[in-house]
């Protein structure tokens, strides 16, 4: 999901925000939502990009650095699994956001993700859903692959 390296959560601020601008005396950001309202975030702010955000799993036979999914793949088991009809909100309770965790990822960390975890996502799926769908598309195949295909045919 490359559209998720412009897209970062800011603490202690609501929503998600584009980033419009980096710089050495903070960043330009804009709402994801129906005003678009541009601010200035200073550098003590901390911006956590979603692309370098990941949730953790529990997969005893894997590498410790294979611990965790990123939240782009997480974004995509959701769209895949429910679209855009969620069967839980943010405000749901904790068995609730367990058993939508249980269906999007089955080997989710259950000690170490959080319900406010699983609430982030819900809120942060259900934002770009509504305000940026493009962040939901697949990367178009190569079709460098076909053409070396044919070419291989041709050589026999």
């Amino acid at each position: 999901m490359e559209a998720l390296k412009t897209i970062a959560n800011i603490s202690g601020y609501p929503g998600l925000y584009r980033i419009l601008k980096p710089g050495r005396s903070g960043v330009i950001v804009e709402t994801i939502d129906a005003k678009k309202t541009k601010t200035m975030m200073g550098p003590q702010a901390r911006v956590s990009v979603l692309n370098d955000i990941s949730m953790y799993v529990d997969r005893p036979d894997s590498p410790q650095n294979e611990q965790s999914v990123p939240l782009g793949d997480i974004l995509m088991l959701v769209a895949d699994t429910f679209g855009d009809d969620l069967p839980v909100t943010a405000k749901a309770d904790g068995a609730e956001l367990a058993d939508f965790m249980e269906q999007v990822l089955p080997d989710y960390d259950r000690e170490r993700v959080r319900d406010t975890d699983i609430r982030k996502l819900v809120s942060w799926y259900t934002i770009l859903r509504q305000h940026a769908p493009d962040a939901f598309e697949k990367p178009a195949e190569e079709p460098v692959a076909e053409s070396t295909a044919a070419e291989e045919e041709k050589a026999d």
